[in-house]
């Protein structure tokens, strides 16, 4: 049997550093070019479109709130 020419999971690392290179915030287009630049999977490209996208778009992005000082 042949060895792969790129260890197992190299592609998404590849993929998650290049995305991570990027400026501005990730959206779903970027997830999808790395997607297609690296060859990967459908579901590493839903892994980074989880990571990316709706992970740090959500809670990265939203300033800290202290709920004890929000309800005053």
């Amino acid at each position: 049997m042949l060895k792969p020419l790129l260890p197992e999971g190299e592609t998404l690392r590849r993929a998650f550093a290049w995305l991570s290179e990027q400026p501005g915030s990730c959206t779903p287009r970027q997830v999808e070019q790395a997607s297609l630049r690296f060859d990967l999977a459908p579901c590493d490209e839903e892994f980074l479109l989880r990571q990316f996208v709706h992970h740090r778009g959500t809670a990265s992005d939203a300033p800290a709130v202290d709920e004890a000082t929000s309800a005053r």
